[in-house]
């Protein structure tokens, strides 16, 4: 009896070993897989960080470039000015301004003064009015001339130099600065007709 309780205790005894062996072995393996799971989310993180900063890096340098090629085509401010300049120019050339005032002015306060008060009318008309008129178309025609050569070089700017440099026109550059070269022609044209008396003639004497 003593013999078999003894084998008994050891049995039990050897099989409480043999699980808390298997239970050691099972806490391992489990540690052993948490320590691998954690690597591998680590390494998972660590590559979408490198990938993050790789768009990253790619981003800064496509931004980078294309402030560069603005930098270097510019804003275009400069042609949109210079097509309003043209338009203003135009509107100028058709309503007059105070410089072909002066310029009429003056011509015919010179008019009077060279005239004799012995000369005939058709002379004084010459000399204090036509003359005067004419400086004015001259004036007015300058200024349509202006207009007209700013607003073609406007347009026709893009077509000329390197196109990599050059901005693209928006729309209503382009608008503005065909809108100068209309009323340039126009201008450009009374002011022909002014000049050689074939509109608004100066009348003649009886």
């Amino acid at each position: 009896m003593g013999t078999k309780t003894e084998d008994e205790a050891g049995a039990k005894t050897g099989t409480e070993a043999q699980r808390d062996e298997e239970a050691v072995k099972l806490s391992k393996g489990e540690e052993t897989a948490a320590i691998g799971e954690v690597e591998e989310v680590e390494e998972a993180e660590a590559a979408e960080t490198a990938d993050d900063q790789a768009d990253s890096e790619v981003l800064g340098e496509d931004e980078d470039d294309e402030a560069v090629v603005a930098a270097e085509r510019g804003s275009g401010v400069g042609m949109g000015a210079a097509a309003v300049v043209s338009a203003g120019l135009g509107v100028v050339s058709l309503t007059g301004s105070w410089v072909g005032t002066i310029a009429q002015a003056r011509d015919g306060l010179f008019g009077q003064l060279e005239t004799a008060q012995s000369a005939g009318v058709a002379e004084q008309i010459k000399q204090v009015y036509s003359d005067s008129w004419n400086a004015n178309a001259l004036v007015a025609g300058i200024f349509a001339l202006t207009a007209l050569i700013v607003g073609v070089v406007v347009l026709a700017r893009p077509a000329f130099g390197n196109p990599d440099r050059i901005p693209a026109q928006a729309p209503w550059v382009k608008s503005v600065a065909w809108a100068g070269v209309s009323l340039g022609v126009i201008g450009l044209l009374l002011a022909v007709l002014k000049y050689s008396n074939i509109l608004l003639d100066m009348p003649s004497p009886s």
